[in-house]
């Protein structure tokens, strides 16, 4: 069906703590065209991250949309998912530390998504005034104060 342009973040209120995840979709026009948010009780920032991807790339199927490009402003998965996961695979799951790598169910999670569909990654600053980077901050901590 066409190309959308995902914008995600997640985050919490400590860490661990209560946490949210959000996104926003955008048609090619520009034209915001979808957006969710969830969130858990006791979760970490970087779980929330990938949550919101997942759950990105979930309504990117749905919606029937061939192509997406997620921006999100945590180097951690856009790191992750373009380049640290193929040394953590080849290395049976243990990152440049020796240690386990963590959430590793949700990077295998989001790993099987991204070899289904078509999906980029951009990295945007966070908290710079980038207005559905914004919006879905202000999603993401309305996702929190639930739990507070």
């Amino acid at each position: 069906m066409g190309t959308v342009t995902i914008y995600t973040d997640g985050g919490c209120s400590g860490n661990p703590g209560p946490g949210g995840w959000a996104f926003v979709v955008l048609s090619a026009d520009g034209k915001m065209i979808a957006s969710r948010s969830g969130g858990e009780a006791h979760t970490t920032n970087n779980r929330m991250e990938l949550r919101a991807v997942i759950s990105a790339i979930e309504a990117q199927e749905s919606m029937g949309f061939e192509k997406a490009t997620i921006c999100t402003d945590s180097q951690y998965v856009k790191n992750g998912i373009t380049d640290w996961i193929n040394r953590w695979k080849r290395n049976g799951w243990v990152n440049s530390k020796k240690e386990a790598v963590k959430n590793r169910e949700l990077w295998e999670e989001l790993d099987l998504m991204v070899s289904k569909h078509e999906v980029d990654f951009c990295w945007v600053k966070g908290h710079a005034g980038i207005k559905y980077n914004e919006m879905c901050d202000q999603m993401v901590r309305s996702e929190m104060e639930k739990f507070l």
